[in-house]
């Protein structure tokens, strides 16, 4: 079982290793958008920071909204995959669907092979997905190493019956890793319907002004105590050294 802590900044990435995190997620943007690409300063910096043993996974995803991408979109998608493989980043986090809610098998063996061979993890864009059982196998074939979902619901503890359902029909061919909403106190529960990772931001939020020019009032940052509180969820404690 391992544990993943989406993060956004170096703080709170260096926080989330030394606390327990086998995996990282790195993204911009969460609170605000669901998580985008971050910069290339930001994956160097942390890629630096960070234990070499805790594995730092790069979102790519060009914007909020739907997972429905242009030619251009992708072009920029491809692009990212291959800066972050080549800035050595463990693995890329990506997504694509059809206008009907499929998965867009084009554009995702487009990722896949940008990847040169680094892990990739589908999204929660599986969480719109109607078919689970054609996602999975079309996810399989294209060589996707694991999937992120709630189990289609807005908290991923209220969507433990299709994670199970996930986490069988997958038959170990993609590992299902549980997020969406998920608290310390959920990690029993998901661990129950045997998925192979639990995800969470494990954030805070942090009040800050910008004045007119500086959007929302505040941002999230890693939250210490969440992260602690899940790696012992699973029995593990501090990293040492």
């Amino acid at each position: 079982m391992r544990l993943e802590i989406a993060v956004q900044d170096v703080a709170g990435a260096t926080t989330a290793a030394r606390l327990g995190a086998d995996r990282l997620e790195l993204c911009a943007a969460l609170a605000a958008t669901g998580g985008l690409t971050p910069s290339h300063g930001l994956l160097d910096a942390t890629l630096a920071a960070v234990p070499t043993e805790v594995g730092v996974h790069v979102l790519v995803r060009p914007r909020a909204g739907g997972f429905v991408y242009d030619a251009d979109e992708l072009d920029v998608q491809v692009r990212d995959v291959r800066a972050a493989v080549a800035a050595g980043a463990a693995g890329v986090v990506v997504g694509a669907l059809t206008p009907d809610g499929a998965i867009d098998l084009d554009a995702l063996r487009a990722l896949v092979d940008a990847a040169d061979g680094r892990e990739t993890t589908f999204h929660r864009a599986l969480d719109t997905v109607p078919d689970l059982a054609r996602a999975i196998d079309d996810l399989a074939r294209a060589g996707v190493t694991r999937v992120l979902t709630s189990g289609g619901a807005a908290r991923s503890v209220d969507g433990t019956v299709r994670l199970s359902e996930t986490v069988a029909w997958s038959a170990g061919r993609v590992e299902v890793m549980a997020g969406g909403g998920v608290r310390p106190e959920d990690v029993s529960a998901l661990v129950a319907t045997g998925v192979d990772a639990v995800h969470l931001s494990a954030s805070r939020v942090v009040a800050s002004t910008g004045g007119p020019g500086g959007g929302a009032d505040g941002y999230t940052t890693t939250d210490p105590g969440v992260v602690a509180a899940a790696a012992a969820a699973l029995g593990r404690g501090a990293r040492v050294g």
